[in-house]
């Protein structure tokens, strides 16, 4: 039992050492550094759009998984899609090239939305938080002149 007692006590000894010790080179210490300083992402932000490629990828992955159901590493669907995207000319990578575009576009709206978002005072955001959809929609009928007949 002594024995035990003392290895546990070094291993306490050691991690208290570990903790405090220093990186033994710079580019550790500047790993460790910005690890400290990265800001935590906001989890609202909205994501960047996917390329051309990885709207085609998306694609090409049905398609590989009906023709081969037991290949189920993903680097070899990785590996057909690039050498499927490589093969194919501009013509043929037109469309994933404009659902890309759209995707991108639309990110840009809602990315400038979450921006603005950002930017206002928690006042405003509060207040058209408080409100329900159907009193901004009802807002927007009696800017407009419009009414809806009840039947």
């Amino acid at each position: 039992m002594k024995g035990t007692k003392a290895k546990v006590e070094q291993k306490q000894v050691a991690e208290k050492k570990a903790a405090k010790r220093k990186p033994a080179n710079e580019a550790q210490a500047k790993r460790q550094m910005k690890k400290e300083k990265k800001a935590k992402k906001d989890p609202n932000k909205p994501k960047r759009p996917p390329s051309a490629f990885f709207v085609f990828l998306d694609e090409f992955r049905k398609e590989y998984k009906k023709a081969n159901p037991t290949a189920n590493s993903v680097s070899a669907v990785g590996k057909a899609g690039g050498e499927k995207w490589r093969t194919m000319s501009d013509g043929d990578k037109a469309p994933f090239v404009a659902k890309a575009e759209k995707k991108k576009a639309e990110y840009e709206k809602s990315l400038s939305s979450y921006n603005k978002q950002q930017d206002a005072s928690p006042e405003e955001v509060a207040e058209e938080s408080d409100k329900s959809k159907s009193e901004i929609n009802d807002e927007e009928d009696d800017e407009s002149g419009e009414e809806e007949d009840d039947e």
